[in-house]
């Protein structure tokens, strides 16, 4: 039985729903199963707040509220409280706090061996690298989206000083960390003239749970997902956001309006009002948009549809990579994806015929594909029955936990 243990230091963990905390949940349940000691140190729910979710995993103040803590599975999870203020300077406030009294609370965490932490937001990676300098453990940086690239593509971040600040503070985590994990080539190729030592550098995909996400399913939906056949579904489920492109979908909805194919959009995020706005306006009656539905549910739901979608913003598509991705494909359904050649995406896709892609002329090669996809129930099986192969051989939990305990072996 191996006797080390790993602190996970996470800006979102369980019981927050979202996407990065079901990833991290999945992997320290997996470092627990191998036989170590896992503590998580996180945030109070702040994302996705789920009731369901926080009810079973209920946080006790500790110190009159300064921390919380929680148990998941048996794991040792501490919160640092962050709230999502409507002031900015609250908010600015309450990142600071949890900066810096994780850094105390991870000093006073006994024999650390390993400490793994995933970005955003490169600040996380600072704090780490300080508690393991002092602790003497290894740390292992897991870059899920390329800060500060993200925020400048995204044009919210004009500052030069501002820039500069973050491009040290990204080198100096990377060049400071004992291992840096990318989840693809792509993201490899992009920061890797960034590091020193480019022997740091590792490639380990991120995963699906298949115990969880599977083709059939037997939940029952609530009332709203009425099933009927005479209609075609198309999915979209997850953040509504920046990082997707949504003109392709409203011009693809106007086409086919008056034909029995709908779209399905499910979720939260800034843009949400925007959708909602267009859809009353343009009256998009065959656009159908959902909140967001409790993780228990998603396997059910991806299975309701018939394809699903995703449509990424041109500024933002060598930035991030939607985990959806790999549920979908366990859920062996069709794909129409909406992104540049030569991306974390694309390139993730390309050769394995679970989807069809697109890359040029966006608005009518989405009509045209949704057209000829919708009319052809075989190869709608075969994409979908590719790209549940595919994760059976290659992205289970079980493999890719495995890439993380041999890196760990390694350093």
């Amino acid at each position: 039985m191996i006797n080390r243990k790993i602190l996970i230091h996470s800006i979102v963990f369980s019981p927050d729903g979202v996407s990065t905390a079901y990833l991290y949940n999945d992997i320290a349940l997996g470092f627990k199963k191998n036989g170590y000691e896992v503590v998580v140190l996180t945030t109070t729910p702040h994302y996705n707040i789920v009731k369901e979710d926080s009810a079973k995993q209920p946080l006790c103040p500790k110190l009159m509220g300064l921390f919380y803590e929680s148990s998941f599975n048996e794991i040792r999870v501490i919160h640092v409280p962050l709230k999502k203020y409507k002031s900015t300077t609250l908010r600015i406030l309450s990142f600071i706090y949890w900066h810096l009294f994780s850094f105390f609370i991870g000093l006073s965490i006994n024999k650390i061996d390993f400490i793994l932490s995933p970005s955003p937001p490169l600040s996380i990676g600072f704090v780490s690298i300080l508690i393991a300098k002092i602790k003497k453990a290894k740390i292992v940086y897991n870059v899920q989206e390329i800060y500060p690239d993200l925020l400048i593509n995204q044009g919210g971040l004009k500052s030069k000083l501002i820039i500069n600040i973050l491009k040290w503070l990204e080198k100096f985590v990377y060049n400071n960390s004992n291992a840096i994990i990318t989840i693809d080539q792509l993201f490899y190729n992009q920061i890797k003239d960034r590091l020193k030592n480019l022997q740091k550098l590792n490639i380990i995909p991120n995963f699906v749970d298949t115990e969880l996400y599977k083709p059939e399913t037997k939940v029952t939906l609530p009332p709203v997902f009425t099933d009927d056949k005479s209609k075609l579904k198309l999915l979209y489920a997850g953040n509504i956001g920046f990082f997707q492109d949504w003109e392709p979908v409203f011009y693809a909805a106007k086409k086919l309006l008056n034909t029995n194919i709908e779209f399905w959009i499910i979720g939260e995020g800034v843009r949400k009002e925007y959708l909602m706005n267009r859809v009353n306006e343009e009256k998009l009656s065959n656009i159908k948009i959902l909140p967001y539905q409790n993780r228990s549910l998603m396997p059910a739901i991806n299975s309701f549809a018939d394809i699903h979608f995703i449509s990424i913003s041109k500024e933002m598509e060598q930035e991030g990579f939607p985990s959806k991705v790999y549920t979908i494909m366990a859920c062996a359904k069709p794909m129409i994806i909406l992104t540049g050649e030569n991306t974390p995406l694309f390139n993730f896709l390309s050769g394995k015929n679970c989807s069809i892609l697109i890359s040029d002329n966006r608005n009518d090669s989405f009509v045209e594909s949704i057209i000829s996809l919708a009319s052809d129930k075989n190869k709608q099986f075969e994409l979908g029955q590719n790209g549940y192969n595919e994760i059976q051989n290659f992205y289970t939990k079980e493999k890719v936990i495995e890439q993380y305990l041999d890196l760990f072996e390694k350093i």
